[in-house]
């Protein structure tokens, strides 16, 4: 299952973990010696791309939102690429997701078979129950899923998206959102017709123990910046299978990249030299972001040598 980065901005925050060996561990963060020798040593991960046009280039980052402990730390191409840029634009900005779920009216709710489900999970998850009822269901489904990711080592913690966010926070480099949460949120939930099915599929992933493999073998193809593997997602996820999960994997991801494109494309336009960094899953397909601003008259070139 995608995951936007609104679903790595709250699981920053779900602070959920337990010594019981059966729970998914809490991350443990990494020692100064650690840090210091992963931001030394750290290579190109992901995929990145140099963007000109009108005199001026700015750079396409696909990031994973979720990483090892050892993959928050830039290498050098993304080292390069922020010392020129000035403005970092991300998918939708942290400090903005609070409110907006808090002012939201409360998720209808899921049918009774499915909710019991869901709340099966919770508790194999060690969290308390009803600890996520406050959330619509596809942010309660991959909340799980992105705790069931914990169990091989990997936090959103740990995703270069908000490490990068970070970074700019720290340093005082300004943040462009290019969606508002309002929009994720609108892409992220099925229609009323598609969401027993969605919902249903990705239980059953989770409760058969299926979602680890296909995660491990999307970072592993996003470390080693394999576009290729990355571009058959659908067909080796498990989670496009029916007609409900593809038209909901159509509009979460794919339908989104065109008003990616036009937000990159004004920003760019404006003088701003920009590090894009939004989810690599975005990078393949007909509608590909790189295609789209090459469609729109930037020249783009590939920064870190992908794997065929």
């Amino acid at each position: 299952m995608i995951r936007p980065l609104l679903l790595s901005v709250l699981l920053s925050v779900l602070l959920v973990g337990s010594a019981d060996a059966a729970c998914p561990p809490l991350p443990a963060a990494p020692t100064t010696e650690q840090a210091a020798a992963w931001a030394a040593k750290a290579p190109d991960r992901g995929l990145l791309w140099r963007i000109s046009r009108g005199g001026h280039s700015s750079y396409l980052f696909g990031s994973l939102h979720i990483g090892r402990a050892g993959w928050a730390y830039p290498g050098p191409a993304l080292r390069q690429a922020w010392a020129d840029t000035e403005v970092l634009a991300v998918e939708l900005d942290p400090a903005d997701v609070g409110p907006v779920l808090a002012a939201a009216a409360p998720p209808e709710p899921l049918a009774p078979a499915l909710a019991r489900r869901v709340d099966a999970q919770v508790r194999a998850a060690c969290m308390p129950a009803g600890a996520l009822n406050a959330l619509p269901a596809m942010l309660q489904v991959s909340t799980l899923t992105l705790l069931e990711a914990r169990r091989d080592g990997f936090d959103v913690g740990f995703g270069q998206d908000l490490a990068l966010l970070a970074r700019a926070k720290a340093e005082g480099r300004p943040v462009q959102s290019l969606e508002t949460v309002e929009e994720q949120l609108s892409a992220l939930t099925p229609t009323a017709a598609e969401l027993p099915a969605v919902v249903d599929a990705a239980l059953r992933q989770l409760q058969r123990g299926q979602l680890r493999a296909p995660m491990r073998k999307l970072a592993d193809a996003w470390s080693r910046g394999d576009l290729k593997t990355l571009a058959d997602y659908p067909r080796w996820c498990a989670c496009a299978d029916s007609p409900a999960e593809r038209a909901w994997f159509k509009r979460v991801n794919d339908d989104r990249n065109v008003q990616l494109a036009a937000r990159i494309d004004a920003l760019h336009a404006a003088g701003q030299r920009l590090l894009v960094a939004v989810g690599a899953l975005h990078m393949s397909g007909p509608d590909a972001l790189p295609r789209l601003l090459a469609a729109r008259g930037f020249e783009v070139q590939a920064v870190v040598p992908r794997s065929k």
